[in-house]
């Protein structure tokens, strides 16, 4: 056992003894890749299809590395280039979303939020979360946050009227043409009503002890998987207010928790350097998750 000991400290000391800088760097860099992509495929249905492949790729090179199987081995080697072609095309919303992140880099300098919400707006937005509640009237309310939500907007009735808790109680008073659907709120302004969201297929509802959340909760869960949105939702069967962020839901919210976790998201917070900051910057929603975990 000893001489084991003694052949591995000499195999590690031999090779730290050839590591350079630029060797560290390079693990750095490849590690912090990978770190990128998990964060950007937690709790969506692409991590399920990365496993997956990934399953399938060691499977095809134990397979090929056998060497009685050359006909196997041939045509594993023959569809691989097709394979590698057809990954853009499975994590295509991802690759976006990455890329879209990269472009608005610059917008992460400021310590605060770019469409932050006001004091007055989050009053407004817990004020009427508490009414609507009270009566069991059903509401979505989406809260922008870096990521752009034209795409959404446009699926619903512009407004552009200032965000009062009032406006927001006559929205969503049942039967009313606008009940249906999401507001959008940005900055001060609610931009648009009856918005369509994307609904969650991540599978989150079905795991949750409770299976009373309809269409609205996974509307939400929809869309803050795609975007850095909050949003906000009061049942129409139990006048429970839910937020959601980052593919994750708080349930059973009063008044008081609901502002303080939307003052968590909106509020400025330090700079922070180092790995820290590179990851405030690229990944907001991980900063978002964090201020959640801190309020619960």
């Amino acid at each position: 056992m000893s001489d084991f000991f003694v052949n591995l400290f000499n195999s590690l000391a031999f090779i730290f003894e050839r590591v350079e800088l630029k060797d560290i760097i390079d693990i750095f860099l490849v590690a912090m890749i990978f770190l990128s992509i998990l964060y950007l495929l937690r709790d969506t249905q692409a991590m399920v299809l990365l496993r997956g492949i990934l399953l399938l790729v060691a499977l095809m090179s134990v397979l090929t590395s056998l060497e009685v199987l050359p006909a196997f081995s041939f045509l594993v080697e023959t569809t691989l280039p097709a394979l590698v072609l057809a990954i853009p095309v499975i994590f295509a919303p991802e690759i976006r979303r990455a890329l879209e992140r990269l472009g608005r880099a610059g917008a992460f300098l400021s310590s605060t939020n770019a469409s932050g919400a006001t004091q007055s707006v989050i009053t407004a937005v817990v004020s009427a979360a508490a009414r609507l509640s009270d009566r069991k009237h059903g509401a979505l309310i989406v809260i922008q946050r870096f990521d752009n939500l034209d795409d959404y907007v446009r699926t619903g009735v512009l407004l552009q009227a200032n965000v009062t808790a009032e406006l927001l109680l006559q929205i969503f008073y049942p039967n009313t043409p606008l009940h249906d659907g999401a507001v959008i709120i940005s900055g001060t302004t609610i931009v648009a009503a009856s918005c369509v969201m994307p609904l969650s297929a991540s599978g989150v509802l079905t795991r949750m002890p409770e299976r009373r959340m309809g269409l609205r909760h996974r509307a939400a869960l929809g869309i803050s998987e795609v975007s850095d949105a909050v949003g906000v939702v009061v049942s129409e069967e139990t006048g429970i207010i839910s937020v959601v962020h980052g593919g994750r839901i708080i349930r059973r919210l009063d008044s008081e928790r609901l502002e303080n976790i939307l003052r968590a998201f909106y509020s400025p917070m330090p700079k922070k350097k180092g790995v820290a900051g590179f990851l405030e910057k690229f990944f907001p929603e991980a900063v978002g998750v964090r201020r959640e975990d801190s309020v619960k």
